[in-house]
């Protein structure tokens, strides 16, 4: 990823453009970065994680409501180091 200043930006906007198809840019301004510059089909990409990210996020709210919604039936076993040290070995 290349970076420029703000100035640079105004002064080489078309330059800017076509190299955003390749990698994104990154504009700075007093030394702090303040923009990038990515192609359309790196922002739908950004754009559909993101929408996924927040359909996972309610699904996930949704769930936790449900189980705690659910009455606990009795007191679950408890596991001691040795049982979690075979189940940690098992999910490998």
């Amino acid at each position: 990823m290349i970076t420029v200043t703000s100035v640079e930006a105004q002064s080489r906007f078309g330059e800017l453009i076509d190299r955003s198809q390749r990698e994104p840019i990154e504009v700075t301004r007093r030394g702090r970065t303040v923009a990038y510059v990515v192609s359309g089909h790196d922002m739908q990409e950004l754009v559909e994680i993101r929408r996924r990210r927040e359909e996972a996020a309610r699904w996930y709210s949704r769930y936790r409501r449900q189980v705690a919604e659910q009455p606990v039936e009795g007191d679950a076993p408890a596991l001691t180091d040795a049982d979690v040290n075979r189940l940690v070995h098992e999910l490998r």
